[in-house]
């Protein structure tokens, strides 16, 4: 997408490498919760923390709890049958990019053959009706931050399709098993646009994952590795109908499976503690009405005092 780009380049800026590294090399789990907690500490101090009464409905302690044993929860619906219209009158004539390219050439009902994956511009992710509000939303914002221990950065935003191929869908990269570095701390929000069964690319999750060791060199799993040391016990398939959503701390080992059969869009919404630093924010921003938090939004919205 526009913001994932990798710093080396004309974008390669060494504080920010720096920043982004030592947190990759740091880690002794018990150090990058010190460093999470002193970090979230002076944040809150900074900018505070979203309204206590934001989760109200919810079993927001629940939820927070599954995210703390799991690794992830599920939200429910998250989007209307009418927001989804909304939504899909909105994509139906904008053009698709190949994953890891940045110049859009394809409709989303005309892939190239053998495409996996294509992404929409962040331009036209931004301006998408109800993608802002519903990541700005209270409780979605709340259970970031209780999570993360401060008001939360939205460090990604993005629309991503994933294609059926032929064969049993095994497949490599972010349709493998891996882990996520992105950040000292973060937790993701995907939301599905399409149904999504087990034919459809569910996303998949290692329970409680997220709360051992990781390397500082970032390695696939095959699924017999993953099988095999965890057990299919721990191994969670994600399904669910248009506009379901869920939580996922995605440090802890996923994969989002290769559809066989039918097309997925899905909405990912990533919260920080810090923007990424290997990601480069240098697309133009849209502009809100000061009805957005201007901290959690500053890397994507530029506010209007009109």
């Amino acid at each position: 997408m526009d913001y994932t780009q990798l710093m080396p380049g004309r974008a390669f800026k060494p504080l920010h490498s720096l920043l982004y590294y030592t947190q990759r090399v740091m880690t002794p789990r018990p150090l990058r919760r010190a460093v999470v907690r002193g970090l979230a500490g002076y944040l809150r101090v900074r900018h505070g923390m979203p309204d206590q009464k934001a989760f109200a409905g919810w079993e927001h302690e629940k939820t927070l709890a599954a995210m703390h044993a799991d690794g992830y929860t599920l939200l429910g619906p998250l989007l209307s049958p009418q927001q989804l219209g909304d939504i899909r009158a909105y994509l139906a004539d904008r053009l698709l990019a190949p994953h890891g390219r940045t110049q859009p050439t394809f409709p989303a009902q005309a892939p190239p053959p053998g495409l996996r994956m294509a992404e929409y511009s962040l331009a036209d992710t931004l301006g998408c009706p109800h993608l802002l509000a519903l990541a700005n939303s209270a409780p979605l914002v709340r259970l970031a931050a209780r999570y993360i221990g401060c008001k939360p950065t939205i460090s990604a935003i993005g629309l991503r399709w994933s294609y059926p191929q032929d064969g049993s869908g095994a497949g490599s990269g972010l349709q493998g098993f891996h882990r996520d570095c992105d950040d000292w701390r973060f937790i993701k929000v995907f939301v599905y646009l399409t149904d999504v069964d087990e034919a459809a690319g569910p996303h998949v999750y290692v329970r409680g994952s997220h709360q051992e060791h990781c390397s500082v060199r970032l390695q696939p799993y095959s699924d017999d590795d993953i099988g095999r040391r965890y057990g299919a016990s721990r191994i969670a398939s994600i399904t669910g109908q248009a506009g379901a959503g869920f939580a996922v701390d995605t440090h802890g080992i996923h994969k989002g499976m290769v559809p066989t059969q039918t097309p997925r869009l899905l909405l990912q919404i990533q919260y920080s503690l810090l923007p990424v630093y290997m990601y480069r924010y240098d697309a133009p921003r849209r502009t809100a009405q000061g009805q957005l938090d201007a901290y959690i939004n500053r890397l994507f919205v530029r506010q209007s005092k009109i």
